[in-house]
């Protein structure tokens, strides 16, 4: 059982990190708190469905179309809705959750409310320490993984990456150095999309995919973006792995542990915000400080 519970928690805390690593990216640069953020993982589970299987394209086309076509989604919506009132954080917030509406909407006009599937990428398992695990789900790992890296690479060693990380310490003096924040704030949403649409492309196999897939990984990320430190990306990354582990741990030793996977995630994060409102690594919001 533990060899079960270090695997698949290692695999959930990878999906998740790429999640919440992607909302606070977004919430440390521009102070956005995008409910949205998940809604981007629904769209590009569906696009890849529709590309690969109404299309007939191959999923080494059909996967970095629909990762590229959800990035400009979130990017334009972005620009549209979000930029000109992006100082009125309230309003920001209420237009994220309109936005993520719209989306379940649309999806549940052009695809119907019937569950649907993606077929795996790669076939077949392997069996270590009799644990059955799909190649795909190996694939997904691998792949997330590879995502943060070269996420953490963008943000440590880049020109981009050291804007981001000024700005999301302080915009008003990066804006007097010179940086232009409006600019930053659209390249870190487009970070935080794509990596929303790379978590649904590769898990879209793993899930059923129905209009409503969103409101479960929206939960899971609000409670570990809190456990973690809102705008921490270390946070985030160390929230996931511990939400994951309590997450599986729970599922394989009670009766019915799948069914109390949120339950649990209300609970860790009702109880940061009551013990540590700014969470491991995170720091009070602005106003607070």
């Amino acid at each position: 059982m533990l060899s079960d519970i270090l695997v698949y928690g290692l695999m959930n805390g990878a999906v998740y990190a790429m999640l919440a690593v992607g909302f606070s990216l977004i919430f440390g640069a521009a102070r956005i708190i995008n409910l949205a953020h998940t809604a981007y993982f629904m769209l590009a589970a569906y696009a890849v469905f529709y590309l690969g299987f109404s299309m007939a394209l191959h999923p080494v086309i059909a996967i970095p179309l629909a990762i590229v076509i959800i990035t400009l989604i979130g990017v334009f919506v972005y620009y549209v809705f979000m930029e000109p009132i992006r100082e009125h954080e309230t309003a920001v917030l209420i237009i994220t959750v309109a936005v993520a509406l719209v989306f379940q909407e649309l999806v549940l006009i052009i695809f119907g409310g019937h569950y649907r599937g993606v077929s795996s990428i790669v076939s077949g398992f392997i069996s270590p320490m009799g644990i059955r695990i799909s190649y795909q789900y190996l694939l997904t790992m691998g792949v997330v993984s590879l995502s943060l890296l070269a996420v953490w690479l963008v943000l440590m060693k880049t020109r981009l990456g050291i804007a981001i990380r000024s700005s999301a310490q302080d915009r008003e003096v990066a804006n007097l150095m010179g940086m232009n924040v409006a600019r930053i704030a659209a390249a870190t949403m487009a970070i935080s999309v794509a990596l929303a649409a790379i978590a649904g492309v590769m898990v879209a196999p793993l899930y059923t995919l129905e209009p409503h897939m969103w409101l479960d990984p929206l939960v899971l990320v609000l409670a570990i973006v809190i456990l973690g430190g809102l705008g921490s990306i270390k946070g985030s990354f160390i929230g996931a792995l511990i939400l994951a582990f309590i997450e599986v741990t729970v599922v394989f030793t009670m009766p019915g542990g799948a069914f109390l996977k949120i339950a649990i995630a209300l609970a860790i994060m009702l109880t940061i915000l009551v013990i540590r409102p700014e969470g491991l690594y995170g720091v009070y919001l602005e106003g607070e400080r």
